[in-house]
């Protein structure tokens, strides 16, 4: 008996090929630009050469960035990347939390990982103690085995709330406390958090996996009280929704942002070369007032205290996961 294939069988099947290539692609910019970026992590380094760095070496590389480059320091947990004209330094003895991501035709790939700034023993016993960088290296590797950890129980049919129980317990038998309300997160095409939350922490959440998910694992480890909060700034930016603008120089801004970045977030400073920077600022205060786009406030630990991260990419499969951020 003669078999045929479809049209649209065949359409998809073309699709399917696609998407696994664009996203080992797009896996494969992220891990080889993470291992580059790490080498220049260094004291002294302005954070604004860091992302101009990795942004620019994932367009290099065939990509595009998914989002803008976070570095995120010490108790700073989250959503930081340079504004124009930063002149924030990088410290010895700083945890740097580096976040990036590419994408391949809309295809997402995001990683991310915990670096102790080398040259804190030069600093001295009194502004940082063997017993202090002893804990923050801990710190790093609690994030780094619950990522690992929870990986391990990934396979399609898993509950997302056993991985929550795992980044937990791992985080917790190192001596921290996962930060509870920050999760991973699934992606779709275009769409760097497309529903699914995956938790860090034990809690009831009976939905189960299943084959060709893509997943973000993201578990980060403090010694504070496991929680962040917003903080005032935002540099991060992404587009929400059309809405009626009577001013011609916000409607300019907002057509560069749908044609440029889609639903994708997008840092101010990407902006910048294109528009008066005085009357950007005005319409991005337009544009955040109508809710046309949403910001994103950089995170901090609750307490002050410090956090470290570690986070890798996976497609999931009938008898585990497909790492494409290794």
């Amino acid at each position: 008996m003669e078999y045929k294939l479809s049209l649209n069988l065949i359409i998809n099947l073309k699709d399917s090929d696609l998407m696994i290539k664009s996203y080992e692609k797009a896996g494969k910019i992220v891990s080889e630009i993470r291992e580059e970026a790490i080498k220049l992590i260094e004291d002294g380094l302005p954070i604004i050469d860091l992302v101009n760095f990795v942004e620019y070496k994932i367009i290099e590389k065939g990509g595009f960035p998914a989002f803008p480059c976070n570095v995120s320091i010490n108790e700073i947990t989250a959503h930081y990347t340079s504004p124009p004209g930063d002149e924030n330094i990088i410290h010895a003895g700083d945890i740097v939390k580096l976040d990036l991501g590419a994408h391949v035709n809309g295809y997402i790939a995001d990683s991310a990982v915990s670096i102790l700034v080398n040259g804190y023993q030069e600093l001295g016993e009194k502004n940082y103690s063997e017993e202090l960088a002893e804990k923050n290296l801990k710190m790093i590797e609690a994030s780094k085995e619950g990522l690992s950890n929870a990986i391990s129980t990934i396979r399609a049919g898993v509950e997302l709330e056993k991985i929550g129980s795992v980044v937990e317990q791992t985080i917790k038998d190192h001596g921290f406390l996962p930060v509870a309300n920050l999760t991973g997160h699934s992606m779709d095409q275009w769409i760097l958090h497309s529903g699914l939350s995956v938790p860090s922490i034990s809690e009831k959440n009976g939905h189960k996996l299943e084959e060709g998910d893509v997943l973000a694992i993201e578990p980060f480890a403090t010694d504070g009280i496991g929680y962040v909060t917003d903080m005032a700034h935002s540099y991060i930016f992404r587009f929400l929704r059309d809405r009626p603008l009577r001013v011609m120089h916000a409607q300019k801004v907002l057509n560069h942002i749908k044609k440029e970045y889609n639903i994708l977030p997008f840092a101010q400073r990407w902006l910048i070369d294109g528009f008066d920077e005085n009357r950007l600022n005005s319409s991005m205060r337009m544009l955040i007032k109508s809710r046309i786009v949403y910001p994103y406030h950089v995170l901090r630990e609750k307490s002050g205290s410090w956090v470290s991260q570690a986070e890798h990419t996976v497609i999931v499969e009938p008898d585990g996961c497909q790492i494409i951020t290794e």
